[in-house]
């Protein structure tokens, strides 16, 4: 599983870029749907048919998050792993976004899912896994993308959280809902094609002892770190 994760991660992510041209450029998600899994989809299917009661789209995403936006004014959130906490303020200004990631928060999809791309004084990234549970869970929510929202006045300094894009062709570079990587150094080369929707408050220097955990060629650290979970603070 790991290798053949690996391999996708070289094809699709890093297009068997060097390692200092990698960390000159953004990355980009990783769609969960070239992670191979062995659910049985027959099932799958069932539950969904069963359970549905509503999947977000490219076309009610928006407008979901516009109303959403109006009853769920929690911006404070905390990211929990096994290296310690990480506290983040969510930017009002940026509020699909904001919006975004307190719905999933809510829905419990965070939980267990890993900092997959670590580069020491660069960038942690999670929100995916290999985990078939939480493959499952994306599949109950939807599959949308979210505009950029860049014209904040928010720079991609050192502690911001940031939202990649898709990795599926994406020329506006529409940003992977499910996934954020946080800024360890200031990279302003970033501003202008990723959405900046808040910062670390407290924490920042788990986030670094992250950063420093033994990767493979692929920056995927050698052992999984698990995001626990998100809580709500306020």
């Amino acid at each position: 599983m790991r290798f053949f994760i690996m391999i996708v991660l070289c094809l699709v992510i890093f297009n068997c870029e060097d390692k200092q041209s990698k960390k000159k450029s953004p990355t980009q998600a990783v769609d969960s749907t070239l992670i191979k899994q062995d659910v049985d989809i027959k099932k799958t299917d069932s539950i969904s048919k069963d359970n549905q009661e509503f999947l977000l789209t490219d076309e009610n995403a928006m407008e979901f998050f516009l109303q959403y936006d109006k009853k769920h004014k929690e911006n404070k959130v905390r990211i929990v792993t096994d290296f310690g906490n990480i506290d983040i303020l969510l930017f009002d200004e940026t509020k699909f976004h904001r919006s975004n990631f307190i719905y999933l928060a809510k829905k419990g999809y965070f939980n267990d899912t890993q900092f997959y791309r670590v580069i020491e004084n660069y960038i942690i990234q999670g929100g995916s896994t290999d985990n078939r549970e939480v493959m499952k869970k994306r599949r109950f929510i939807g599959k949308y993308l979210l505009p950029t929202d860049t014209k904040r006045g928010f720079h991609h300094d050192r502690g911001v959280i940031s939202m990649p894009s898709s990795d599926i062709e994406n020329p506006h570079k529409l940003a992977s809902p499910y996934e954020f990587f946080i800024m360890l150094k200031d990279v302003h080369e970033l501003d202008g094609d990723y959405t900046i929707f808040g910062k670390v408050t407290s924490g920042l220097d788990v986030a670094d002892k992250i950063a420093n955990v033994e990767t493979d060629d692929a920056d995927w650290p050698l052992k999984n770190v698990y995001i626990r979970r998100v809580e709500i603070l306020d």
